[in-house]
């Protein structure tokens, strides 16, 4: 059977790392901080994937700059306190290395900043498995298809050979606009309700079960 994917882009949290719980919490804390009402879990799950100023912006796009500035401090302050208590979703570290053998190329698309990334890269030891990253501060935040497309251009992979793997509506529509296929991890920041409309090839509630789909139909 000939592969239809040469490449596999990955989201970081939500979808490799089970992180969203505490960003989540971390972004309400931050409004708190400030002195501003706390945004719903909803709303707070709903911004997971954008950059952390998009976010903040869009939680609260009445505030002046300065003000924003104010909460995203405050996040940081909240989330670099609990960040090293973060864990892979079960299978990460097993199934990255059976993709890699198979001959997919791997590389990773996030919200996350460079710092951030390289952070948790280095403490899980998963750096070597990713041959491109690209983060939100280095391009336009999701749903913009800047990211995958430095990715595509970089690995000089045509879109229509790579797959974008993530948790949130962002991930999906970031594959639609930038011309690649989809695929949707049903455990992390937004349900799988409003995963579906998008047209994720398939979805997946766990990662060994992405990676045997991906083994036989990638």
């Amino acid at each position: 059977m000939s592969r239809q994917f040469d490449l596999l882009v990955f989201d970081w949290d939500g979808t490799l790392m089970d992180s969203t719980g505490m960003i989540a919490r971390s972004i309400q804390r931050s409004f708190a901080d400030v002195g501003l009402p706390e945004p719903s879990d909803e709303a707070a799950r709903f911004v997971i994937g954008y950059g952390l100023h998009e976010a903040m912006q869009y939680l609260a796009p009445e505030l002046e700059q300065s003000k924003i500035q104010q909460v995203v401090d405050a996040y940081r302050g909240h989330f670099l306190a609990k960040d090293h208590e973060l864990q892979l979703y079960a299978g990460v570290k097993e199934c990255l290395p059976r993709l890699q053998a198979a001959g997919f190329r791997l590389a990773v698309a996030t919200g996350k900043s460079r710092a951030g990334l390289n952070r948790v890269l280095a403490a899980t030891e998963l750096a070597p498995y990713f041959e491109a990253t690209r983060t939100a501060d280095e391009a336009f935040s999701k749903p913009h298809p800047a990211m995958l497309e430095y990715i595509l251009d970089v690995t000089d992979v045509p879109a229509e050979r790579a797959v974008m793997i993530g948790d949130t509506t962002h991930d999906l529509q970031l594959a639609i606009n930038a011309g690649t296929a989809s695929l949707a991890m049903s455990y992390g920041a937004h349900p799988l309700i409003d995963l579906l409309p998008l047209n994720p090839l398939a979805h997946f509630d766990d990662f060994s079960a992405l990676t045997d789909w991906i083994l036989v139909h990638g």
